[in-house]
């Protein structure tokens, strides 16, 4: 799924609910951000939640995207999935039945190697998908991608949230169809 927002304020609308909902229902809850210190997204939660319990059970996970997104100092899609894989496979093997993810997007408007790959990387997500009962956000700010960009993103994603609203994406393309038409 992704969401599309306009600056820090528009995110955190976005984040903090989905987030603190996935916690209170007892949720695994992974969350890598970009434009913001993990810190920063720990002090919005701890305003409606005791986090003590989250984080000694380790159900919150808030890591920077340089440490995720961008180890090694670059992008690289297969990193990227066993990253996700290892994540989520993990949550269920510590008894979590779901797993919440979310992760900012502006990581890839950096210039680095791999960043390029961010729209393959974003449809074959969706291959990895059906492996765990999980759910995975994508956050994007719309004053900071380009509108080709975030049409590919459009294509790449079967759910879209706007408006707080979880809607069927008519855009979307699998990942099959999405990769081949781009090669």
């Amino acid at each position: 799924m992704c969401a599309f927002y306009r600056g820090l304020a528009e995110r955190d609308k976005i984040l903090i609910p989905y987030l603190s909902e996935g916690l209170r229902r007892g949720d695994k809850c992974i969350c890598v951000v970009d434009a913001t210190d993990p810190e920063v997204v720990l002090t919005a939660l701890a305003a409606d939640l005791d986090l003590g319990p989250y984080l000694s059970s380790q159900q919150l996970d808030v890591q920077r995207s340089s440490d995720t997104y961008l180890r090694e100092g670059r992008f690289s899609t297969p990193l990227m999935l066993d990253f996700w894989d290892q994540a989520v496979g993990g949550a269920l093997a510590h008894g979590f039945s779901f797993t919440r993810a979310v992760g900012e997007m502006t990581w890839s408007l950096r210039q680095m190697p791999g960043v390029d790959e961010l729209i393959g990387y974003e449809s074959k997500l969706n291959l990895f998908l059906p492996r765990y009962p999980q759910v995975i956000l994508c956050l994007y700010d719309l004053d900071r991608f380009s509108g080709a960009v975030l049409m590919d993103v459009l294509k790449t994603h079967p759910k879209v949230l706007v408006g707080g609203i979880v809607f069927d994406n008519p855009y979307y393309l699998e990942p099959d169809e999405f990769l081949a038409i781009r090669q």
